[in-house]
């Protein structure tokens, strides 16, 4: 697994459908992807793998914290499962459409185990806006 890497800019059609990167359906190996907004202002596109994962944490976390049970139910009330069609395309919900402010151009971002959902200008301003020398230091100690 080489992980989800890249970032592609693609156009969603006037039903909300987008095409994912073949790289990033081939790493999915076919299977249905969850897709939810847990962080704003981007959505998140989870491979079935990191989404059991995911589940399990939400289901601990939800034992060991009876006051919890209200945070999950947030949390998976926002979560759609999406299959790829046959051109590789995904629909976009319009309420997702609308929470991360998507509309023409959408940004799939790779990010390792998940692919990140963005519109561009967004993402713009707040990721290459703000990375300024902290990337460089970052990428420093990450790579050497």
């Amino acid at each position: 697994m080489n992980g989800f890497l890249g970032r592609y800019e693609h156009q969603m059609d006037e039903k909300g459908r987008v095409s994912l990167p073949s790289a990033f359906r081939r790493e999915a190996e076919g299977e249905a992807f969850v897709l939810l907004q847990w962080e704003r202002p981007y959505l998140t596109l989870f491979p079935p793998d990191v989404w059991r994962e995911i589940q399990e944490r939400l289901m601990e976390f939800r034992k060991e914290k009876p006051d919890a049970w209200n945070h999950v139910r947030e949390i998976v009330s926002k979560a759609v499962e999406v299959s790829p069609d046959r051109q590789g395309r995904i629909l976009i919900p319009s309420w997702l459409q609308e929470a991360a402010a998507l509309e023409g151009a959408v940004l799939l971002n790779g990010n390792i185990d998940r692919v990140e959902i963005w519109n561009p200008s967004v993402y713009a301003d707040t990721v290459t806006d703000t990375s300024g020398n902290d990337l460089a230091r970052a990428a420093h100690r990450l790579f050497g």
